[in-house]
């Protein structure tokens, strides 16, 4: 059994079973997100199916510069987290603390750029059930109004995924820079690292279904203002 200063919990007999448990655990969670992240995939190509020219033309209302960007910091934001993970294995200390200040670093720059985005959905009137105002063909407003619904949802759900992730990466970056990890035990580090780069696949996928569906028409595709 672990001692006092083992990083062996009290209930497992060795740091393989702990790493082991925590693995499948991890896995266990994240299968549960694919389901709620795949139900709203769901709902989106079912609604698409059933209005395609609304949502062709409410999607050209989104920016796909600021999309695209925010995809290129998560994109870098998850190689980061790799060398985080590597620099833990290798015992770097210094290396895994700058790594995860730049995966902080541009994580927070998403959320930043998300903030900028939501503001000028708001402005736009983009926002169903709150200030949404559709001024081009009728027949479109419905489907419009799912399509940023959906938007508002999936985005939104993303975003708290961010958040959350930010705050546990605040938590491994004080237990890092305590000296908490080693190429023993590293853990921690290591599952996060899978959240992390959940949460990242996760927009890869969003982007092109509710940026690029519309990107080849005018900006709001003659149906908005």
């Amino acid at each position: 059994m672990s001692d006092a200063h083992s990083p062996v919990a009290h209930h497992f007999y060795t740091i393989e079973q702990q790493k082991e448990s925590a693995t499948i655990g991890m896995w266990l969670f994240l299968a549960t997100e694919i389901l709620l992240f795949g139900a709203l995939f769901t709902a989106y190509a079912v609604y698409r199916y059933k209005f395609p020219d609304a949502f062709m033309v409410a999607s050209s209302r989104m920016d796909w510069k600021m999309g695209g960007l925010n995809t290129l910091f998560l994109i870098v934001s998850s190689v980061t987290m790799v060398f985080a993970v590597s620099s833990a294995e290798k015992g770097r200390r210094g290396g895994l603390l700058g790594f995860l200040a730049a995966t902080g670093f541009f994580g927070t720059l998403f959320l930043v750029v998300k903030y900028f985005e939501y503001k000028h959905h708001y402005l736009d009137h983009d926002v169903p059930g709150l200030n949404f105002q559709w001024t081009g063909d009728p027949e479109l407003a419905n489907g419009a109004q799912m399509f940023f619904f959906l938007y508002f949802f999936m985005t939104g759900l993303h975003a708290l995924h961010m958040i959350v992730g930010l705050g546990l990466l605040v938590w491994i970056f004080i237990t890092a820079y305590q000296g908490k990890y080693s190429p023993e035990y590293y853990n921690p580090v290591e599952m996060f690292g899978l959240y992390w780069h959940f949460v990242d696949l996760v927009w890869i996928f969003l982007f092109p279904l509710l940026y690029l569906l519309g990107a080849h028409l005018p900006p709001g595709g003659g149906g908005h203002h």
